[in-house]
């Protein structure tokens, strides 16, 4: 096989973003994933109106095909039930009253077919008085995770996440998720009901922070309280107009080789700042030495005396930065796509690799049921049921459009 994934076949019956990402990344390794979206489009389609071409559907539809189908109709949800009996892994974000209404629940579909992985994301869990509550990565990931709280100045509003940034983690968390299922499958021939929610990714992601709270240390109330901030561990602005930010974890040994990256060492003979327990005590004072040390140097300049020092840095990278950055576009992180039509030619890669095993080279997404007959006849469905499909309006053909 080219890719590793081929013989396995999804259905990406998710919407918006964390359900149809883990299936991106399923199609990145060669799956085939038939995006299953209403007639009129996924309502993700038009998130970003004012784009002739919806350059976040380029990003999460990659790769797939499109059958526009109506659940509504029961004609509709009979044919998901074939599709689905013809599948390896179906993907969805649906609410469990919309489950109901479309004949989705997992009772349902483990009867049609026992061996299917059903990979299912909530916004607050499976159980619980909140696990009907719908959820964005705003609200579920980001707000409900402390995470929003934790990264605020004291007296500043909270600030909004990327878009999408919690929603692309919660993604690879149900991609492990429905791989794990495989591997439950090839051992024991049965199928599983996997999960994950956007509020289990968040707190995950604010685990190491939210631990220190359960040990009696929370952070983030000190840093309301005080404005306390680690100037070994901040970001910078140099003369430039960029900005770096320093990670400085092995202080006794490093504080002094900062000290001489900015042309300091006269900073240790002061006992203010002698060492770092009492720079420490100074801090304040030796955040505003720091920032005006690198005030007086471009980042270029920063950035080769740190590196001189064994100093662990990183320049914080504007949107277009990332995407030149040459680093990021050798390892296969930035991909270029072949694509000539001017808004897709690069793309962002999966993170998941697997030495060996090459990913699918990325395709346009689909227009709206562009793939709808293609499916339906490489599934071996009877031309006559394909027609009757068309002629009641149950599918769409979009492969003219």
């Amino acid at each position: 096989m080219e890719h590793f994934l081929e013989d396995i076949v999804v259905v990406d019956a998710a919407t918006f973003l964390a359900g149809p990402g883990a299936a991106t990344m399923l199609g990145d390794f060669g799956a085939k994933v038939i995006k299953i979206e209403p007639p009129r489009g996924d309502g993700y389609r038009a998130l970003v109106g004012r784009y002739p071409v919806p350059y976040h559907w380029l990003l999460t539809a990659r790769n797939k095909k499109s059958l526009a189908l109506d659940l509504s109709k029961d004609a509709g949800q009979a044919l998901m039930h074939q599709l689905i009996a013809k599948a390896d892994v179906m993907t969805t974000n649906f609410m469990r009253s919309q489950l109901e209404r479309y004949q989705l629940t997992y009772s349902i579909v483990q009867a049609i077919n026992p061996r299917l992985i059903f990979a299912h994301i909530t916004g607050y869990g499976d159980a619980g008085p909140e696990a009907d509550r719908r959820a964005f990565d705003v609200t579920g990931w980001w707000a409900r995770s402390g995470m929003m709280e934790f990264v605020r100045d004291p007296d500043q509003t909270p600030l909004m996440p990327a878009p999408g940034m919690g929603d692309h983690s919660t993604a690879t968390a149900l991609f492990g998720a429905i791989m794990s299922g495989l591997y439950k499958r090839e051992r024991t021939g049965e199928g599983c009901h996997v999960s994950t929610s956007l509020a289990a990714n968040g707190v995950w992601a604010n685990g190491m922070a939210l631990q220190g709270v359960v040990a009696g240390n929370d952070l983030a109330e000190h840093r309301q309280n005080t404005g306390w901030v680690n100037p070994l561990s901040t970001a910078y602005g140099c003369c430039d107009g960029s900005y770096l930010v320093l990670t400085i974890i092995n202080t006794q040994r490093e504080y002094p080789q900062l000290c001489e990256a900015l042309g300091h060492p006269e900073w240790l003979q002061d006992e203010r700042f002698a060492d770092i327990r009492q720079a420490m005590r100074n801090r304040d004072v030796l955040q505003q030495m720091i920032s005006d040390a690198f005030a007086q140097l471009t980042f270029a300049q920063a950035a080769q005396r740190l590196d001189a020092q064994g100093i662990t840095y990183a320049k914080v990278q504007t949107m277009s930065e990332v995407l030149a950055d040459e680093q990021l576009r050798a390892a296969g992180i930035v991909v270029e796509t072949g694509d000539s039509q001017g808004d897709f030619d690069l793309t962002i890669a999966s993170p998941i690799n697997m030495v060996g095993e090459p990913k699918k080279h990325p395709q346009r997404a689909p227009n709206i049921g562009a793939d709808s007959l293609t499916v339906l006849r490489d599934l071996d469905f009877a031309e006559t049921y394909i027609q009757e499909l068309l002629s009641t309006g149950v599918v769409v053909d979009g492969s003219a459009a």
